[in-house]
């Protein structure tokens, strides 16, 4: 496991450079003042000013701060150096107070203290956790009686589809409880990047166990949702449309690109 976790700090570490200067996460036009933020989690997740926030694998913190931008108190946590390290840069940069804690997900609780009234993470991050249930139970230790949990995510059916590949071909599993060892060639952000990091490792969940992992960690379901469309253009062949979101084709618009999930914790 060790293995897999450095090797993916690497690239990741390597990532934060590539994607902060990558047209996609546009970090110009957020230091002017933009938000980084889709309609999806606005109008989902809702009012957040004066609440505590807690932002899961937080890569270099353009969610957390524009999360902070609407008036919440903000914590964000990753395991790579560089993005808890750009990150708080731009916190202070731009005058936007936000904590940032460097830490494995796993070893988080040894390392940050307290319960948040909102805990939140989003796109492109179970994937890379190895023990699916022990996250579940991180969420449900940092959130306060009556908290919420959101995370919007690619959906697991559409992650079985090769991402490089001129039309939908299946390239991952749907069920496996093996590690994926993959390929790197650039950033999901910029293909054309010259990489050290050769491989990642990845793991496969169908949309049941998220759910079910939730539910085992005691936290109560307030809706589940799927969607046709993605907020990036994970396939080549998407097509982008006047709300901003990426769609398939429209013959070929069958399958579920995303989700998400809103939970709470019980009150005591």
């Amino acid at each position: 496991m060790d293995e897999y976790r450095s090797a993916n700090r690497a690239l990741w570490n390597e990532w934060v450079k590539i994607n902060a200067r990558s047209e996609m996460y546009a970090l110009d036009k957020f230091k002017a003042g933009g938000s980084s933020l889709h309609q999806l989690e606005l109008s989902e997740l809702g009012e957040v000013s004066g609440k505590s926030l807690l932002h899961l694998q937080c890569h270099f913190g353009m969610d957390t701060l524009s999360w902070a931008r609407r008036g919440a108190q903000v914590t964000g946590a990753d395991f790579s150096p560089e993005g808890v390290a750009l990150a708080s840069a731009l916190s202070q940069e731009l005058n936007i107070p936000a904590r940032f804690v460097c830490s494995d997900l796993y070893d988080l609780p040894q390392h940050l203290a307290g319960q948040f009234e909102i805990v939140y993470t989003s796109y492109g991050v179970l994937t890379w956790l190895p023990d699916l249930r022990g996250w579940a139970q991180v969420v449900a230790h940092f959130l306060k009686p009556g908290g919420v949990f959101y995370i919007a995510e690619f959906h697991p059916f559409a992650m079985v589809y090769q991402d490089d590949a001129p039309e939908l071909r299946i390239g991952y599993p749907y069920f496996s409880n093996e590690v994926i060892a993959c390929e790197v060639a650039g950033s999901y952000a910029d293909r054309t990047a010259e990489m050290r990091q050769k491989v990642s490792y990845e793991w496969a969940y169908p949309l049941g166990e998220v759910v079910t992992s939730l539910i085992e960690a005691g936290m109560q379901l307030e809706f589940l949702h799927e969607f046709p469309y993605a907020t990036y253009n994970m396939f080549p062949f998407l097509e982008k449309a006047e709300d901003g979101n990426w769609y398939l084709p429209a013959k070929a618009q069958t399958i579920p690109l995303m989700f998400s999930i809103r939970a709470h914790c019980p009150s005591v």
